[in-house]
């Protein structure tokens, strides 16, 4: 969603001459508008990440204590045992890479919009899409690298993969 929206707003940008506006002025662009998103988009998901990783602890906590009436004992022993640091670390490294991907496609289809509202239409789901997939393609080939570094550093550890 926010790739779309990238998308979209550098797509209109670049349809009502905006950016050209500001090459002719002699701003960079790409300074003056990717860097700031692309900055925002490594900072700011790997915060979502952390957030929703709480939410989902405080969520799986009274949705098992309250509602299935788990003894909070037994909640809090079994998340501590079963998921562990190196699990919320790369959950937040990947995240950093998919915020940066998300970025770099998202502001290249915006730019590279072709002119028109149906351009920018085009834009904004061509965003979506290539970012959906290189997410997926991203979180194959980190997962399998951490678990390769994960093995590394501890050979008799269970395989994550």
């Amino acid at each position: 969603r926010v790739g779309s929206a990238m998308a979209a707003e550098l797509g209109t940008m670049r349809v009502t001459e905006q950016i050209d506006a500001l090459d002719s002025m002699g701003a960079n662009p790409i300074y003056y508008l990717v860097v700031p998103r692309f900055l925002a988009s490594v900072f700011l998901i790997p915060t979502l990440t952390v957030m929703a990783d709480f939410m989902g602890v405080v969520g799986g906590y009274f949705y098992s204590c309250v509602i299935l009436g788990i003894d909070h004992y037994s909640y809090w022993h079994n998340s501590k045992e079963f998921v562990g640091g190196y699990d919320l670390f790369t959950g937040i490294f990947k995240s950093v890479f998919f915020g940066a991907a998300i970025a770099i496609v998202s502001c290249h289809r915006g730019f590279s919009c072709t002119a028109g509202a149906e351009g920018v239409g085009r834009a904004a789901t061509a965003a979506f899409v290539y970012s959906f997939v290189l997410i997926l393609v991203l979180d194959l080939f980190l997962g399998i690298l951490l678990d390769t570094i994960y093995m590394s550093l501890w050979p008799h550890g269970a395989k994550l993969f």
